[in-house]
């Protein structure tokens, strides 16, 4: 199975690299594919009845790419409230992952559909306006993410006893989570002192202010494992254990990039508010 996540991953990569040197904008339209699998997988997956959320996913991303190649966008003001919007129901989510750990939870459909609109869609929102900013600033954001997957996944193994969420995901540990802590800090830490003019959005939080960019590191991580755990506790309710079948060795599209749909609209939030300040949002 490893060998078969590994396989898929360097293909995404191999698929996401040509996209994005064939231009930004293909790039884009990559993205509102899996964003309109990602809508239908998490529309499903909240009893949706298949003839519904496949339609409705397609004519979402759709429409939302149709947007952004007709120069469609909302104001920076409103997007910032949009992402401060998300990112606080990420952390009603957290808390609410809190209580799954304690004790049965179920969430309501109109709950779970109202997320996938409001969540996905913001998370699209702010990959655009990373990408605005060029490749390699959104790459490491995303890079951000892989690397605190990875040493989760190898630091847990090797190290891990205390569970993190018995209840939503037992294979999950509190060695993963300070596995994946370490490893993003130490990483961009060193891009800070190693290359420090470099355009690396970790970089530019760190040289801008660096207590606060350490703070903003950490949510990042803990915003990561939320996404995460979140989709688990949707995919326990319904009785599957992937999102889709989509990718080998994953399951769906969801379950790749459900540690990074938290954390696009927080990287927006991070910078301007350390390196260009609320007046320029």
């Amino acid at each position: 199975m490893l060998r078969t996540r590994v396989l898929t991953a360097l293909v995404l990569l191999l698929i996401l690299a040509t996209a994005a040197a064939i231009s930004p904008q293909v790039l884009i339209a990559l993205a509102a594919v899996f964003l309109g699998i990602v809508l239908a997988e998490w529309l499903r997956l909240s009893a949706v009845p298949a003839r519904l959320a496949v339609p409705g996913a397609v004519m979402l991303a759709g429409a939302a790419l149709a947007l952004e190649i007709g120069g469609v966008r909302p104001a920076p003001r409103v997007l910032a409230g949009a992402c401060v919007l998300a990112c606080s129901a990420w952390m009603a989510i957290g808390f609410i992952l809190t209580m799954a750990q304690r004790g049965p939870v179920r969430l309501a459909r109109s709950l779970l559909v109202a997320g996938a609109l409001l969540l996905a869609g913001v998370a699209w929102l702010a990959l655009v306006e990373l990408l605005q900013r060029g490749i390699t600033w959104t790459l490491s954001v995303l890079a951000l993410v892989w690397l605190a997957d990875i040493a989760a996944y190898f630091s847990g193994r090797a190290f891990g006893v205390r569970k993190l969420a018995s209840r939503i995901s037992p294979s999950k540990t509190w060695a993963g989570v300070w596995g994946a802590v370490l490893a993003v800090v130490i990483v961009a830490e060193a891009g800070r002192w190693l290359w420090p003019q470099g355009a690396l959005w970790s970089t530019k939080l760190l040289v801008a202010a660096p207590g606060p960019g350490i703070a903003i590191l950490l949510v990042f991580v803990a915003m990561s494992i939320i996404g995460d755990l979140f989709e688990s506790l949707v995919k326990r309710q319904a009785g599957v254990k992937d999102s889709g079948t989509i990718l080998p060795g994953h399951g769906g599209v969801w379950d790749r990039i459900d540690a990074t749909l938290p954390v696009l609209p927080l990287a927006v939030l991070g910078h301007w508010y350390l390196v260009n300040g609320w007046n320029h949002a």
